[in-house]
């Protein structure tokens, strides 16, 4: 019995132990149905798809998986599980540095919300700590873990620049630093707090029209490279549309084995250095 076989047995047993377990659940659905007082508990079906939902949003470097043994099922090899393997914690790594990029971009935005609501509030005739107090409410992602503090500090007339600048070492929170300036400026030379926070808003809200500009003028390019990216997989599809049979070619032969590991090679070094070109357009 060849690996293929193998692969394809040990395949059809997981379905099969799924499929078995799921009746099972049925099964017994039926009988508490029948012999319980009530109704189905819906409630618990929702926490369940909820919880399920959950895990899916947050380990979606998990849908590989079926992705790799499909492919091992019709390829009727072990090496697209192997693949799979290793496309895991690849996958989970650029998911963290997107998600730190999505977060650290969500929180400039909340700095520069906090200064613009800290203005509104101070021109409404508040003092600086409760109008700091009050934008807080509407803009708390964007003191991060050192919110507590800050706020104790501005209810009880503590050190706010100092747990400001505190605060501004989370990232994309720096603005924070300005903030704190402005506060320490005010408070020491008697200069406008108004005005400070004013400019450094503006400022905050340049910047974040410039990632926007830069975003948009890159958005070319990175579209270029995901169909660079996509097209040896088009080229498979179009292999098996006319009859070709591509993977077994390529995972039961040597000049196949050959050439996919020289295909790999070149279409990682490919994306690596696209995305360099793009990170140099970004950082300049």
């Amino acid at each position: 019995m060849g690996p293929g076989h193998v692969t394809y047995a040990t395949v059809m047993c997981a379905g099969m132990a799924a499929w078995t377990a799921v009746r099972r659940e049925q099964a017994r659905r039926r009988a508490r149905l029948l012999f319980a007082d009530g109704a189905p508990e819906p409630s618990r079906l929702r926490a369940h798809w909820s919880a399920m939902s959950v895990f899916l949003r947050e380990r979606r470097e998990w849908l590989c998986v079926p992705l790799a043994v499909l492919l091992a099922v019709l390829g009727e090899s072990a090496l697209p599980l192997a693949a799979g393997a290793v496309a895991v914690p690849l996958m989970r790594r650029w998911l963290r540095v997107r998600s730190r990029r999505r977060e650290r971009e969500r929180a400039s935005d909340a700095v520069m919300t906090l200064c613009g609501a800290v203005v509104g509030e101070l021109r409404a005739g508040r003092e600086p700590g409760q109008a700091l107090l009050v934008a807080a409410r509407e803009s708390a992602v964007a003191l991060g873990g050192a919110e507590a503090a800050v706020l104790a500090a501005a209810r009880f007339g503590g050190d706010v620049p100092g747990a400001l600048r505190q605060a501004a070492d989370g990232p994309g929170r720096e603005g924070l630093a300005g903030v704190a300036a402005c506060w320490r400026v005010a408070v020491d030379g008697g200069a406008g707090l108004v005005a400070g926070l004013d400019r450094l808003e503006g400022a905050l809200r340049a910047d974040r029209r410039r990632r926007e500009e830069l975003r948009a003028q890159l958005a070319g390019a990175w579209s270029t490279v995901v169909v660079l990216a996509l097209l040896p997989v088009a080229g498979l599809g179009l292999g098996a549309a006319l009859g070709a049979d591509p993977l077994r070619v390529l995972l039961h032969s040597p000049g196949g084995l050959a050439c996919l590991t020289a295909g790999g090679l070149l279409e990682t070094a490919g994306l690596l250095w696209a995305r360099r070109i793009v990170r140099a357009g970004e950082a300049a």
